[in-house]
């Protein structure tokens, strides 16, 4: 098994990031509906920083690992660097080569992300 492979597991088994921010500016929701992936992405954002992020929902290793992987790489961030990611980010930050089907998994988290940015809640009650 590569430390690739052994990352993704890891980041699968010990998510970081994983949960729901109850104080979240922005919210976006995705499915992926080829495997049946549901991903959740809250984030907090003071002055277009990232202060904090998160994901819920469930779904396989490379979907579950990759958006532990992106909060990760997203925290303290600007929203720029969110923008500005791209499908090539995303296989650089799990460092394997995947199939078409995966490519949609490990991509689900980078979209609801970037969706999430234009979803501000402003403290709307739920």
């Amino acid at each position: 098994m590569s430390i690739y492979q052994e990352q993704i597991l890891q980041h699968y088994h010990n998510p970081s990031n994983n949960g729901i921010l109850q104080n979240s500016t922005h919210s976006s929701s995705r499915n992926n509906p080829t495997c049946g992936d549901k991903m959740r992405i809250d984030m907090i954002i003071k002055d277009n920083k990232i202060t904090d992020i998160s994901f819920s929902g469930e779904g396989c290793a490379i979907s579950q690992a990759t958006a532990s992987m992106l909060t990760e790489q997203l925290k303290g961030e600007k929203i720029e660097k969110l923008n500005n990611m791209t499908k090539e980010d995303i296989i650089s930050i799990l460092g394997i080569e995947l199939s078409h089907a995966r490519l949609k998994c490990a991509l689900l988290s980078l979209e609801t992300a970037q969706k999430a940015l234009n979803n501000p809640k402003y403290n709307e009650k739920r």
